[in-house]
């Protein structure tokens, strides 16, 4: 069963760590608590609208961008639940990757 906490959090980690900047950076700049972040990444947490855009200013990137991504990766992980070929992920030309895979 596909989580869409899981698959939030992965985006964020995803971003995060292809901008090279550690889960200490991020919770700083959203000031979040670093633990939080943490379980908001490993997808042990429900993270508020609140929450995600404090976490995507600090990121600079848009609500959007990552629901867009999120999205995309649970369309990816229900066609392979259905037994379908899912097609691959890309955002800005760039292949993302998916829990589910």
């Amino acid at each position: 069963m596909t989580l869409l906490r899981r698959e939030l959090g992965e985006a964020l980690r995803d971003e995060r760590t292809a901008q090279g900047r550690s889960l200490r950076q991020v919770s700083a700049a959203a000031s979040v608590s670093l633990g939080y972040l943490s379980e908001i990444e490993r997808g042990q947490k429900e993270a508020s609208s609140e929450l995600l855009t404090a976490v995507c200013g600090a990121l600079g990137v848009p609500l959007s961008a990552v629901l867009s991504d999120v999205s995309l990766r649970i369309a990816r992980a229900e066609a392979i639940e259905a037994g379908l070929t899912p097609l691959p992920l890309a955002r800005a030309g760039k292949p993302v990757s998916a829990s589910a895979a």
